[in-house]
């Protein structure tokens, strides 16, 4: 064991094989929420500028994904998935006894039953990239091999840098397309929005400004009212005004169908 002592507290090293985009927002909503010091954290990318990067915020760059396991208590798996597997074959042995969490989509509980180690355990979840402003929203596997410490570990890890919900296995899949694909269609909402208000005079920046705002206020207030979406929207439309008319633009346009469809297209590997 590499743990080390924080505020009286056992602090375990965490260490990073992958370091691309989601990596780096795990990696840097640790440091930069306080959960864990830069130092205690290892990546090892085949992108030396990447690494570089992720230097800023105290991370350790190593050589190898071997000298990664070898200095860390818990081992992130963050590869892309047409390659997770021959990464896997190349520190199965190294990985032995070590705790592992995985963000590869599509490798579940199961898959890496029969591509690790039985001494190896294992989690896999599913993170999303708002976690660099601790805003993020993370999956857990239900069932993993984690013993309860390491599970609390991870969960602690990622509610330190937003929300976390632990479901059955057969819901990560959508669950990763749900909260790890859609900020993507959230920036395009965003865009699209800030696009409309340009167009009708307003700076971009101030049109940005206004639109993402408008985003996080309207999620924040489901969240705390925990109403119906469709009842806060009734909330703002007025008879006849100015908000419903735009809502009927955008059934017109099929919005709903088109979220619904994306939603789908993105369980369709």
């Amino acid at each position: 064991m590499l743990a080390f002592l924080q505020g009286g507290i056992l602090m375990y090293k965490f260490g990073f094989v992958g370091m691309g985009n989601m990596a780096s927002a795990i990696a840097q909503g640790f440091v930069e929420s306080g959960f864990i010091p830069g130092k205690e954290i290892c990546a090892y990318d085949l992108n030396k500028a990447q690494l570089d990067k992720m230097s800023s915020f105290g991370i350790v760059a190593l050589n190898d994904a071997h000298e990664v396991v070898k200095e860390s208590d818990f081992v992130f798996l963050c590869v892309k998935p047409q390659v997770i597997e021959s990464v896997v074959a190349d520190i199965k042995e190294d990985l032995k006894g070590k705790a592992v969490v995985s963000i590869v989509l599509g490798y579940d509980f199961d898959k890496y039953n029969t591509l690790l180690d039985a001494s190896t355990r294992h989690l896999t979840v599913m993170p999303n990239t708002p976690m660099a402003v601790r805003e993020g929203m993370c999956l857990l596997e239900q069932t993993h091999s984690l013993t309860d410490e390491e599970f609390s570990t991870i969960k602690d890890a990622f509610l330190s840098v937003g929300e976390i919900e632990v479901v059955p296995n057969h819901l990560m899949g959508v669950g990763g397309a749900l909260s790890g694909c859609a900020p993507a269609y959230i920036y395009m909402v965003i865009e699209a929005l800030a696009d409309g208000a340009v167009m009708q005079g307003m700076p971009r920046k101030m049109a940005y400004k206004l639109a993402s705002q408008t985003v996080l206020g309207s999620g924040k207030m489901q969240l705390k009212t925990d109403l119906h979406p469709g009842i806060l929207k009734d909330n703002v439309t007025s008879p006849g005004g100015s908000t419903i008319r735009g809502v009927k633009a955008l059934e017109d346009a099929g919005m709903r169908s088109a979220f619904i469809n994306a939603i789908e297209k993105s369980m369709n590997r």
